[in-house]
């Protein structure tokens, strides 16, 4: 199941559909409509082909300007998707990035994760692309893709809220979230992403410790849904009180998302 939904591109890590999974009430999510990844700053000329070949009419970028500057994506000539975000800074602080500062071991690295997940669902940036997102998904009847520097926290929680409010139960949820340490090119991705953490904050940081913020942990997205179930009691209600996210829409979403 994992081959057949994640595209074998050389530059973009963590690439993959998201559809197909079954939803309450009966019928599945589209495949090839819902695609997900980190940043195209190294996407190869292949790459770029495959991108267009999709056939994306909404590109979603949760990253902040500065991110942006740092990590330009690429785009090919033929690109014309529209490319949706917020704005405002962040600092260039990707939740990984944001855990790292002063870790030295793995208990200290999970223990920030954690505690960087349970803001996530008000960090402001965040949530004013999230309702740009479920808007577009809302609006158009053709595919999109989600993206943010790793392609594995933020697009992570992202993708979490979009397959609870069409239905997807959530084993499923978190089975497709945890894809991140299995699906794409893991350990190249957990290399560069060490040498970015330790050019910032020094060699000293163990390797399991980089280990654990460079990949996915069913606690730390659970951290996340804890914080919208202890305020909202469910993610539907969190979408509507913070995420703009009304009935119409939902039905809408169901509508062009899911089939028989």
């Amino acid at each position: 199941m994992i081959a057949e939904r994640v595209l074998p591109l050389a530059g973009i890590h963590n690439f993959r559909d998201y559809g197909g999974y079954a939803v309450e009430g009966g019928g599945r999510l589209r495949d090839g409509t819902l695609w997900r990844s980190a940043h195209h700053e190294a996407a190869t000329d292949d790459d770029l082909d495959a991108l267009d070949a999709l056939g994306l009419e909404t590109v979603i970028d949760l990253r902040g300007d500065d991110e942006r500057e740092l990590h330009p994506c690429r785009r090919s000539e033929a690109f014309s998707a529209r490319v949706l975000y917020a704005g405002g800074i962040t600092a260039g602080l990707a939740p990984h990035l944001q855990a790292a500062g002063g870790t030295i071991d793995v208990e200290t690295a999970r223990e920030r994760m954690i505690d960087t997940y349970a803001g996530m669902p008000y960090r402001p940036a965040l949530v004013a692309t999230l309702r740009l997102y479920l808007s577009a998904l809302a609006e158009y009847d053709a595919p999109s893709l989600v993206h943010c520097v790793a392609g594995k926290d933020r697009t992570g929680f992202a993708v979490a809220i979009v397959h609870r409010l069409l239905g997807v139960h959530e084993d499923d949820l978190m089975q497709d979230y945890l894809l991140t340490n299995t699906a794409g090119k893991i350990e190249e991705r957990i290399a560069q992403g060490a040498a970015h953490i330790r050019s910032r904050y020094g060699a000293e940081i163990h390797d399991d410790a980089i280990r654990a913020l460079m990949s996915v942990n069913p606690a730390y997205l659970d951290a996340a849904l804890a914080t919208v179930r202890r305020d909202h009691g469910d993610i539907p209600t969190y979408a509507e009180a913070v995420l703009n996210f009304t009935p119409a829409m939902r039905e809408a979403l169901t509508d062009r998302l899911v089939v028989t």
